[in-house]
Formats: C-alpha cells, structure tokens, sequence
C-alpha cells in the first residue's frame, strides 16, 4: 500500500476537476496559437513581439504555463505513485518533478514579463 505523505493533493475530485479544467485552458491556448499561426504566415518578429505586448496575452500564456504545471503535476504524481512503491524513490522523484515545474514557472514569468 501507497503511504500518503507525499500526498499534496486535497481529494481526488478536486484533481480531476482541476484535470479537466487545465486540459480545456491548454486547448484553447493551443487552438489559438495554430489560429494566429495560420492566418499570419508571413509571421516575423515584430508582429510576433506585438502579440505579447498585448496584457491579455501575457496574462493567457501565463494561465497556459500554470495550467501545464498543474496538469504535469497531477498526472505525474498518479503515475509515481501507481508504479513506484518504495517511498523514498517515488519522494525522489515527486521532489524532482516540483523543482523542474517551479523552475519552467519561473522561467515563463520571466519571457513574458521580464527584463
């Protein structure tokens, strides 16, 4: 059996809904992204960095960034542990998995907003 201390999610529903929901934000993220592409195929730099001048773009990529943490995070943690059973290997790997989000958070806020 599956000790609970690396457990940091509240319930499983709460996941879930938070599954479904960071799915649905990261679609619509993506099916905008191709969108832009398409209708702009002579894409260069300027037009590019004009896009993320906008605040509201800057802000929907960051929900985008949160939402694949989230979403990463849920679907890693199930899958430690489901498959690794010795506490200190799936520990190991959970702490892992938080720095390299927190680390691409990070990084994010830092394109779309830094200096």
């Amino acid at each position: 059996m599956v000790n609970n201390i690396t457990n940091f999610s509240r319930s499983g529903l709460s996941d879930w809904v938070l599954q479904r929901v960071s799915a649905v934000i990261l679609a619509v993220y993506s099916v905008f992204m191709v969108g832009y592409l398409l209708l702009h195929p002579n894409l260069d730099y300027t037009t590019w960095s004009g896009l993320f001048e906008n605040t509201a773009m800057r802000v929907f990529s960051l929900m985008a960034f949160i939402a694949i943490a989230a979403h990463a995070w849920i679907g890693l943690w199930t899958v430690a542990t489901d498959y690794m059973k010795p506490t200190a290997l799936r520990l190991g790997f959970q702490i892992f998995v938080i720095l390299a989000l927190f680390i691409f958070l990070v990084w994010g806020v830092q394109v779309l907003w830094g200096a």
